[in-house]
């Protein structure tokens, strides 16, 4: 019995090491064992229309390879439902309905400051930072640009009012920003 399992036991290990390694090589094996599955490409599915009776029973027969008179273009079926408006108008019927016109003269321009509006909109529903991102993010940036020394500037156009002279008259104080020390970025 001993001798039987000796002679048969590298046989086993060379099979079964055979078989793991054959998994390695690609996903054919596993595909075909069902651990990868395929999900059809969303792009192609098509839906077949529903089959119904017949207004008339006079009807002639298809013809075999003939596209079904029910069926849509994949074009225009995307296009129908993207757009209703668009797949329904011919090229040349470019113009707008008069509820169309009514609605565009009744809503009026749009306001100049428009982006603004939305931009500040979309702050309001922005939400707060976490936890983690205030303690990640505990520094505000260095705003760009020169700072004005807002009490020497109103100094500087008192005294250009007092000698009449314009208020352009004179360089604008400015904040200068010390050095960064070598670890100071740091913290």
């Amino acid at each position: 019995m001993l001798r039987f399992f000796t002679r048969v036991a590298p046989v086993l290990v060379a099979g079964g090491a055979c078989l793991l390694l054959s998994a390695c090589g690609g996903n054919d094996l596993a595909r075909t064992m069902g651990f990868v599955r395929d999900a059809p490409d969303e792009f192609t599915v098509t839906t077949q229309a529903p089959l119904s009776m017949p207004p008339d029973f006079a009807l002639r027969p298809p013809r075999p390879g003939a596209p079904r008179p029910q069926d849509r273009s994949t074009t225009v079926a995307a296009e129908q439902a993207l757009a209703p408006q668009t797949a329904l108008s011919t090229p040349a019927d470019t113009g707008l309905s008069p509820g169309q016109q009514a609605l565009i003269a009744q809503a009026g321009p749009a306001p100049a400051n428009v982006a603004a509006q939305v931009d500040k909109q979309a702050e309001l529903t922005k939400p707060s930072p976490g936890f983690i991102d205030r303690l990640m993010f505990w520094r505000s940036p260095a705003q760009p640009g020169d700072v004005v020394d807002a009490q020497q500037e109103a100094e500087r156009l008192r005294k250009n009012a007092a000698l009449g002279q314009s208020p352009a008259t004179g360089p604008t104080p400015i904040i200068q920003s010390k050095p960064k020390g070598l670890l100071e970025g740091l913290f």
